[in-house]
């Protein structure tokens, strides 16, 4: 399949009153058309601020792309000046945040909100825009959308405020979607829906999306591909079922081990020791060396490259370094795996 999106040695920092934080430290994927890759990480790895800087929406003043690339289509993103991004930002590539209330105008119509896109990037007339707007309603799962396209956004509920989000994203066929949590602030059953709403979506559009994480439950869920990122880094890649039943990094094996399931008793969730790296003054050797059980000296001193384990999943640890002793996955982590084939 033909990329679509590719990022190349993506490096982004932030000068704040403390010294400049290296958010972003050398990043490279690539989004095939029609393809879904989730980015999963915890807090502060640099899963939202890689997708910003696509969108070019990183704050103006204290933030900086300081080397790479990321070609839309052959264009350089990182390269285009803000005028030149309006144009394919909304029509080609969209964004769903986190929460919708602050996504959403307060005191406009939801409709008018679906409607300002269309006639912005695709010259349609009002009268046009509206019917478009009501069918877009629709399509996300709306009831009554005639009567729902004048109402506001505080007379939606949060699941439905989601949707109206999903509307306005979709509102001009972008090529790309870029769904940043789009389901942490709703409850599971809602979040149920929208995964499978934007799954459908997918397919009738044939748009590619980049869906942002905690929950590898989602993933396994949405996703074709998955990118791990930690302390600014990608550090495992490859297929769903490369990473959930083969994964070789220790830090996807922690995320892994500390997903909760239900005949678990409580006392056994795994928590991943420590905490993530200062990016202040990132460390010299392999940023999870500190919160990693099995580190060896290498690890405190050179960052490992991309290991290749197939031609589609690659990790940077220094475990698959051939001369690197065997080490197994935890007994944790075989267990979710076990889990993961048995649903599957």
């Amino acid at each position: 399949m033909e990329n679509i999106l590719e990022v190349k040695d993506l490096n982004i920092s932030f000068h704040t009153f403390a010294g400049e934080v290296k958010a972003i430290r050398g990043v490279n994927f690539e989004l095939k058309k029609g393809e879904t890759l989730a980015i999963v990480g915890e807090s502060g790895s640099g899963k939202s601020v890689t997708t910003k800087a696509i969108m070019k929406l990183l704050p103006p003043g204290n933030s900086e792309i300081k080397q790479g690339e990321i070609l839309f289509e052959g264009k350089d993103l990182a390269k285009l000046t803000d005028k030149q991004m309006q144009k394919i930002r909304g029509q080609d590539i969209s964004m769903i945040f986190q929460d919708p209330m602050t996504s959403l105008n307060p005191t406009m119509a939801v409709g008018k909100q679906i409607m300002e896109p269309l006639i912005k990037h695709q010259n349609m007339s009002k009268s046009a825009a509206r019917e478009r707007a009501v069918q877009l309603l629709k399509l996300v799962g709306i009831p009554k959308p005639e009567l729902r396209i004048k109402q506001y956004p505080h007379q939606f509920s949060g699941g439905m405020r989601q949707r109206v989000v999903i509307a306005i994203a979709l509102a001009c066929n972008p090529k790309v979607l870029i769904a940043d949590e789009p389901t942490t602030a709703l409850d599971v059953t809602i979040q149920a829906q929208i995964l499978e709403l934007m799954k459908d979506l997918q397919k009738k559009i044939d748009t590619s999306i980049i869906f942002i994480t905690h929950d590898l439950g989602v993933v396994a869920n949405v996703a074709d591909r998955v990118a791990v990122m930690y302390g600014g880094k990608i550090v495992e890649i490859g297929t769903v079922d490369e990473v959930f039943y083969n994964p070789q990094h220790p830090y996807t094996w922690g995320l892994i081990s500390s997903m909760p399931s239900l005949d678990a008793k409580e006392e056994e969730l795994y928590a991943i020791p420590g905490t993530p790296p200062n990016l202040l003054h990132p460390p010299k050797g392999d940023a999870f060396a500190p919160r990693n059980e099995y580190a060896m000296q290498i690890d405190l001193e050179e960052q490992p490259p991309m290991f290749k384990v197939s031609d589609t999943h690659y990790a940077a640890t220094w475990l698959l370094h051939p001369d690197a002793p065997k080490v197994e996955p935890p007994e944790a982590v075989k267990s979710r795996m076990r889990k993961f084939m048995g649903t599957k």
